[in-house]
């Protein structure tokens, strides 16, 4: 009941960004399950385009969060690039259903990514303003739940489509409808007022103001997204293991109902006990999903066991790493340290998704799966000591 009662304290602002998320996501998760579908039964592509599809799109969305995050430090708005960001995904997404070869394929994600470049860091940044030091976690916390729960209705709706005999290319025209209405919904966002900002320098590569603790973290931050490639591979993996392919979306959809449920009583388990114990958790439980993921026989039952896991890593860090970085970070930077994040998280995903998907179509699937869990395993290694050996910030406890 206090969790419920903390929530509906959270302000307004936090609340429409989680709407938000939720009805873009809806958009985003609908087709995200059939990309791999799409690119090999029509597109003809194997394992290392989509690698490449995806880190090139990954790495050029994470240059641009850094460039939105700064300037939303300078300019202290960021309703605007919030606004653009939706709006370049929902003109990008539909436009899947003309591409007749995956170079094609490749451009649309790259202008997807683009939106999502331009919007992420102001939208965390704007989420750390409305909701205060002593409620980030809750906040971060819910805005992942609803943002998993548009994870959960997406693909579901994908599912009843595909069941329906509905063809791949008109689902991708019908994502245009919740990509205007996430533009509609941004429109109603108030920037925090300027008074509440400190006025910030011009922003220097050498000279960024960035903490120790902050710098340690984000070395933590690339050690594991480089292992961290494409949730698609999961689901090029799940169809083959044995899931059909029109239930893929199903699957996914189950993933998602984990993150859903429990990201937000974890995260705000987080204010209380510290946001490196959930994180050395999800770390370490990625890890054991990919190493075993490496070596699953084909049918098993284990595989939602797994995946189910898979979730729960979800649930235990995406908000709390974002929680984290506001708990490193002045108030009058929080735009730069969420870019700083994104972009560091986003740029390690180009050589993941090139190497894992190299590995996977070259080597073979074991080779790639093995080498992202040694890297689950290493980044929890890695912040435990640094935690252990620098643990002088409250918010590491």
């Amino acid at each position: 009941m206090q969790l419920f009662k903390s929530l509906s304290h959270l302000p307004r602002t936090v609340w429409l960004i989680g709407l938000i998320s939720l009805v873009n996501d809806s958009a985003s998760e609908m087709l995200y399950p059939l990309i791999p579908l799409y690119l090999s039964a029509v597109l003809m592509a194997g394992p290392k385009a989509l690698g490449l599809i995806e880190g090139v799109a990954e790495a050029t969305a994470s240059l641009l969060k850094l460039f939105s995050g700064v300037l939303m430090d300078r300019t202290r708005r960021a309703k605007p690039w919030i606004v653009v960001g939706y709006g370049l995904v929902g003109l990008g997404r539909p436009l899947i259903a003309f591409v007749t070869s995956w170079p094609w394929l490749m451009l649309i994600r790259f202008s997807d990514r683009v939106g999502k470049g331009l919007r992420t860091s102001p939208r965390d940044a704007m989420l750390a303003a409305a909701a205060g030091p002593h409620r980030r976690g809750l906040a971060f916390g819910l805005h992942r739940a609803m943002d998993n729960a548009g994870a959960v209705v997406g693909p579901l709706v994908a599912w009843a489509l595909l069941a329906s005999a509905v063809p791949l290319q008109e689902i991708f025209l019908w994502s245009a409808v919740p990509a205007a209405a996430c533009v509609m919904l941004a429109l109603f966002l108030k920037d925090p007022p300027n008074e509440s900002f400190v006025l910030v320098p011009k922003f220097n590569w050498r000279d960024h103001k960035i903490s120790g603790a902050m710098k340690r973290y984000l070395v933590v931050v690339g050690v594991f997204s480089l292992g961290n490639a494409s949730n698609m591979f999961l689901l090029l993996r799940a169809g083959e293991l044995g899931v059909a392919q029109q239930d893929i979306p199903l699957l996914w959809a189950a993933v998602s109902v984990v993150p859903t449920l429990f990201s937000t009583p974890l995260a705000a388990w987080s204010d209380r006990i510290g946001r490196v114990r959930l994180l050395l958790a999800g770390y370490s439980a990625y890890g054991v999903v990919y190493l075993i993921l490496a070596y699953l026989g084909h049918g098993s039952l284990w595989l939602f066991v797994l995946y189910a896991l898979y979730g729960l890593f979800l649930a235990a860090t995406e908000g709390v790493e974002k929680a984290l970085v506001a708990d490193l970070s002045p108030a009058e930077r929080q735009g730069t340290a969420f870019g700083w994040f994104n972009m560091i998280t986003g740029l390690c995903l180009l050589p993941a998704s090139i190497i894992f998907g190299w590995l996977y179509q070259d080597i073979s699937a074991t080779a790639a799966f093995v080498f992202s869990g040694v890297c689950g395993f290493a980044s929890a290694g890695l912040l435990l000591f640094w935690w252990q050996r620098f643990n002088v910030t409250p918010s590491l406890h």
